[in-house]
């Protein structure tokens, strides 16, 4: 079998030159170094201050995620001769495969009954578009935004829905960082990273908790690796041992490649996946034996601590130890660590999220820092490590259920018009609804959300219910042919970030928004989403007092979203100062919460439930070849697994159950059977599985998070077959 080796490294250097020769190196240079953030991670590179610059002006800032997105736009366009075949022969594709069909440049519709997509021209799309809207009842309708979407689309797809009548309007964070935006709210009062790229710099410590940036964050790795050059430390905790989170081989660096690679974790914890609560509890209970409190801060700046305290020292170490599987000196050590640290930042992933008590998870977290006083100070304080480049701003600027109600006294008042009163439904509900039958449109901008859903059967069944889905999207995936047997089904081609006609604009982890110039020409037939969305609103809503057809435009856009954002105001003069900025009142340098106190609250969560109906704890996660659900390498070359199919299982495990590496199980859940599954030993829990998504979709229940409607993604209960 492959062997796991360090991240980084000569490989990758190669893959990205293979890369960029294969979309060709003069459109890939100017691709790279447009002043257009990047369209991967939420880090934060591009912008006004060049293409592979970062929001602190370091350059190169680049990485393999980000030439990996320019070769999926950066493709020839699907010839039409492609949709001479039915529907069934795309679903026969992997992923990879259907990725790679290359960019759609014309709009195309396969109607009710019908088992193909035909070509259409875009005045007959738009048409039938406004046709099946305006012949749906609003109620019955969702819309629906990925997070690579820009600021201005985004806000023109809520308005749209408000405006036609629904407040059903949703993002992919509920299926992804839902649960940090809930969790901070209730304890600091704001649902973001309360740091900038600039802390990280002054940080002694960084927690880097359920998350595997090697893969998914590879800028954010340079981060960890100055931490450590400058003496400080980088405590990993994530129940699978991560070869690029040990070793990674720094492209930037001569000595680091040379060597084999450079340590990123000074300390790695693999606590039982689901079982982080009890490890984050036991850190705060070593921190109080150790009296490491801030005593003062607690007293001035936080409410509720005196509960939380008594609810820590009430909790036995055999119980935490057991339930995290983690030893006490260990836990002590760690605690230790942070004890010894005067700057802490605390980063983490959807390993955090994607739980049933993801809001705890985090709230966890956010105690553990406010025990130390470690937010609302310079260099300090919590950083959810964002998957796409706009998701947080897509939720900035509402595309979300319910608004605040005084954004929509602004937008009442800015339009003259009146919204509809009813509660949104979340991500999850709209799913729920659709399949019993009760949607009968959708518009679903950009992602596959065919794939980001749990339950692979239960979304094709959903998805199929829907009389009318019209997607906006720049290429094809498996979200556009699962699930479109029974209804209309209309895909409209759009511009990438680079592509756009007017400048757009994005905001990155770190609350910075910036400015994409677009400009770049590779195909007619596309347009901006923003000049869709506002050519179907003035067709299905001629009679409002202002012309709709405006938000085409994306100087008029920012303005209302300046008016009604207050805190975005800088956003109207944005293309003309060429000025980023930080977003008003995010950043927590001083101890200034959010929060109807104005002080920070403890909140007091009890260790989750412990199910015992099947042996082993599952968690779905990413290939490094991978973006969300854009597979661009079936092979793992960090894990040295040799493709997707595979389950990644503790070899104590494998021997117990009388197996061998290579052989074949069956995965089962209470959801579903994943079959002939090849095992792979991999360092993690005893009792714990890994496997790649969105494959093992098919194992993960529809059950949520109660309070952020995230589905459990990363704690999956199944049984191992092995007769099968």
């Amino acid at each position: 079998m492959p062997v796991a080796q360090a991240g980084g490294g000569a490989k990758k250097i190669l893959y990205t030159l293979a890369t960029v020769n294969r979309i060709g190196v003069a459109k890939a240079a100017k691709a790279l170094t447009a002043h257009n953030t990047c369209k991967a991670c939420a880090l934060g590179m591009g912008g006004q201050k060049g293409g592979m610059t970062n929001e602190l002006g370091e350059f190169p800032a680049v990485c393999n995620k980000s030439v990996q997105a320019q070769s999926t736009d950066i493709q020839d366009e699907i010839p039409v001769e492609v949709f001479d075949h039915p529907t069934s022969d795309f679903r026969d594709l992997t992923p990879r495969e259907t990725e790679r069909l290359g960019r759609l440049g014309f709009p195309v519709l396969k109607r009710k009954g019908e088992d193909r997509f035909s070509r259409i021209s875009w005045d007959d799309a738009m048409a039938f578009a406004a046709e099946r809207f305006q012949a749906t009842d609003p109620s019955r309708s969702f819309f629906y935004s990925s997070g690579r979407s820009s600021n201005e689309a985004g806000f023109v797809l809520q308005l749209l829905a408000r405006l036609y009548g629904t407040n059903n309007v949703n993002n992919c964070s509920y299926y992804c960082h839902q649960a940090t935006g809930v969790a901070l709210g209730s304890t600091i009062g704001t649902g973001t990273s309360t740091v900038e790229l600039a802390d990280l710099t002054r940080a002694d410590l960084i927690f880097v908790i359920g998350a595997n940036p090697s893969s998914n964050h590879p800028r954010f790795i340079h981060q960890l690796r100055a931490c450590r050059e400058r003496g400080g430390e980088v405590i990993v905790i994530n129940p699978a041992k991560e070869p690029g989170l040990q070793k990674f081989a720094l492209p930037k660096s001569p000595k680091s490649l040379l060597s084999g690679g450079s340590d990123i974790a000074s300390l790695y914890v693999q606590p039982k996946i689901g079982e982080d609560m009890a490890l984050f509890k036991g850190i705060a209970k070593a921190v109080l034996e150790q009296k490491g409190e801030a005593q003062d801060f607690l007293t001035h700046q936080t409410e509720g601590a005196e509960h939380y305290i008594a609810a820590i020292k009430a909790l036995s170490w055999d119980e935490i130890t057991r339930r995290c599987g983690v030893a006490q000196p260990e836990i002590e050590k760690l605690a230790g660590l942070y004890l010894a640290s005067e700057n802490a930042v605390f980063a983490w992933g959807m390993g955090m999220t994607h739980h049933l008590h993801g809001v705890q998870n985090i709230e966890e977290i956010a105690a553990l820092a406010l025990l130390r006083g470690m937010i609302g100070r310079p260099g300090a304080g919590l950083l959810p490590l964002r998957g796409h480049s706009n998701v947080q701003g897509i939720g900035t600027i509402g595309v979300k259920p319910v608004l605040a109600e005084d954004v929509v006294q602004r937008i009442e008042a800015r339009f003259g018009v009146s919204l509809p009163e009813e509660t949104g439904m979340d991500t999850m509900a709209c799913m729920q609804a659709a399949h019993a039958g009760e949607m009968e449109a959708a518009l679903i901008m950009g992602g596959n959300l065919y794939a980001a859903n749990p339950n692979s059967e239960f979304a094709r069944e959903a998805l199929d219910r829907i009389g009318f889905k019209l997607f906006l999207t720049t290429t094809l995936n498996q979200g556009h042919f699962q699930g479109c047997e029974a209804g209309d089904v209309l895909i409209l081609p759009v511009t990438a970030r680079d592509e756009e006609w007017e400048p757009t604009t994005q905001e990155s982890m770190f609350n910075y928004v910036r400015l994409s110039d677009g400009g770049i020409k590779r195909f007619d037939g596309v347009r901006p989403e923003s000049r869709i969305l506002s050519d179907l609103g003035q067709r299905i809503l001629p009679d409002l007092p202002f012309d709709f057809e405006a938000f085409g435009r994306h100087a008029s856009v920012r303005k209302a979203i300046a008016e009604v954002l207050p805190e975005l105001d800088e956003l109207k003069e944005i293309e003309v100062a060429k000025r980023e900025f930080h977003i008003k009142g995010r950043l927590l340098h001083k101890p200034d919460f959010k929060t109807t106190s104005g002080k920070a609250r403890f909140q007091v969560n009890s260790l989750p439930p412990v199910s015992s109906d099947r042996p082993f704890t599952l968690a779905t996660l990413r290939s490094e070849g991978q973006f969300n659900s854009i597979i661009y390498e079936e092979k793992d070359s960090y894990r040295g697994t040799p493709h997707r199919w595979v389950v990644m299982m503790n070899a104590e495990d494998i021997e117990r159950l009388g197996k061998q590496e290579g052989e074949t199980v069956d995965l089962v859940s209470e959801a579903g059977r994943m079959e002939a599954v090849e095992i792979y030993a991999f360092d993690v829990p005893e009792g714990n599985l890994l496997a790649y998504y969105p494959e093992a979709n098919v194992l993960t229940a529809t059950e949520v998070d109660p309070r952020s409607k995230t589905p459990a993604f990363k704690s999956v209960k199944v049984s191992v077959d092995t007769t099968a």
